[in-house]
């Protein structure tokens, strides 16, 4: 038997397209909507001027992408799409509270999130551009 077992993917691990699509739909919504995050001007005007679904095809895209499904993500890259946005630290812990709470509605198992997480935490440099002025 010289069969090679291969460990399933994040990707399917998930679910496959249609849940990481959902997870998704739900993260956008809490981040575009999220007070943190819109207090930043520049990402308040970025929500108002981006199409959530656009939005939401584009993060599915890469979320399918970085964990190993067949779709390319065609979008920008995560530091040109967030160069002007100016995203401090706290802004970035935002959005990581926004990310564990979809998690946790969607009860995706904890060693599939901590994958996950690692994947978004990878993006961080590209990501937090400002320093944080918060006391």
């Amino acid at each position: 038997m010289n069969e090679k077992i291969t460990k399933p993917t994040l990707y399917d691990r998930l679910g496959g397209v249609y849940s990481i699509a959902a997870v998704v739909d739900d993260l956008i919504d809490r981040v575009m909507h999220n007070p943190v995050l819109n207090a930043n001007p520049a990402v308040d005007e970025a929500h108002h001027r981006v199409s959530a679904a656009g939005f939401k095809y584009y993060v599915t895209e890469m979320v399918c992408w970085a964990t190993g499904g067949p779709q390319n993500y065609t979008g920008r890259t995560m530091r040109e799409s967030h160069k002007d946005l100016k995203i401090t630290e706290s802004e970035f812990a935002a959005f990581c509270k926004d990310f564990d709470d979809t998690m946790a509605k969607f009860n995706v198992p904890e060693a599939e999130q901590m994958e996950l997480f690692a994947i978004v935490q990878s993006t961080k440099g590209d990501i937090v551009t400002s320093v944080s002025t918060d006391a």
